[in-house]
């Protein structure tokens, strides 16, 4: 059973569960809605993608970045509403994480970058998806965050029994999502788990921590977890391009909060 989320949600997880759809399917489900058109190319020519101003067509669009990124991307854009009113600060936190993800996958010489970003926008699914099913009890988690020192994860484990990683597994699987993205979900908080995509895991499980420790956003506790040392050596990155990383985190301030995403 689905929780109970908006009905854009569930237009889309059909949209985003049907492997047989088209490319030209696609276009024209996102064509149809000015409001997700907008949204899809604002996002897709920001620095989060790092196509600035050369996308103009949603088929441009859906044709350049290929049915998995594109479909992440639908979900993304939806979900970020969703985490503004959620809770505050969700949505910069989860922008700031798309950058670094596609800064470091960049660095790393990933062939898709555009996985990164993505994974790096829906790597709290599970949160948003806690929120929206059980308010009142996810208020009490992110009070023992702040009354007793908590990271948000292992509030929610004290509190469910199960974690918003956990909860973004099981809707990930049931709607179908990407391999690769269904890891980034379900492994940042443990990339040493990841089967199907080890290292962008390992880079968003780094963005996520290099995000937490510039303050940038909220994402459930005001803590900054400790990085999985695999993951570290396994990405190698040197002071300078952790510095640069943060440099681009940093210049994405505010883009979370802007009500046009």
């Amino acid at each position: 059973m689905l929780p109970t989320i908006p009905d854009v949600i569930k237009r889309l997880s059909v949209i985003v569960g049907n492997p047989k759809i088209s490319l030209s399917e696609i276009s024209s489900f996102i064509s149809s809605d000015p409001a997700l058109t907008s949204r899809i190319l604002k996002m897709v020519n920001s620095a989060i993608f790092g196509f600035p101003g050369r996308i103009s067509s949603v088929t441009h669009a859906v044709t350049l970045l290929g049915f998995n990124v594109i479909k992440g991307l639908l979900m993304g854009v939806t979900v970020l509403d969703l985490m503004q009113t959620a809770m505050v600060g969700l949505r910069e936190h989860s922008v700031g994480c798309a950058i670094a993800a596609r800064t470091i996958a960049e660095m790393k010489g990933m062939k898709n970058t555009e996985d990164a970003s993505v994974g790096g926008l829906l790597h709290d699914l599970g949160k948003v998806i806690l929120l929206l099913q059980f308010p009142q009890d996810y208020k009490l988690v992110l009070e023992a965050t702040d009354q007793k020192g908590m990271l948000i994860f292992n509030a929610e484990k004290a509190h469910f029994s199960e974690t918003h990683a956990a909860v973004g597994l099981w809707l990930a699987e049931k709607w179908k999502f990407p391999k690769n993205l269904t890891d980034v979900i379900a492994y940042h908080h443990k990339p040493q788990l990841a089967k199907n995509a080890p290292v962008d895991t390992a880079i968003v499980h780094l963005a996520d921590i290099l995000v937490r420790t510039m303050g940038f956003g909220y994402a459930g506790d005001a803590f900054v977890p400790a990085v999985s040392p695999a993951s570290f050596e396994q990405l190698n990155l040197s002071e300078e391009e952790i510095r640069e990383v943060l440099r681009n985190i940093e210049s994405m301030r505010g883009m979370g909060d802007d009500p046009a995403w």
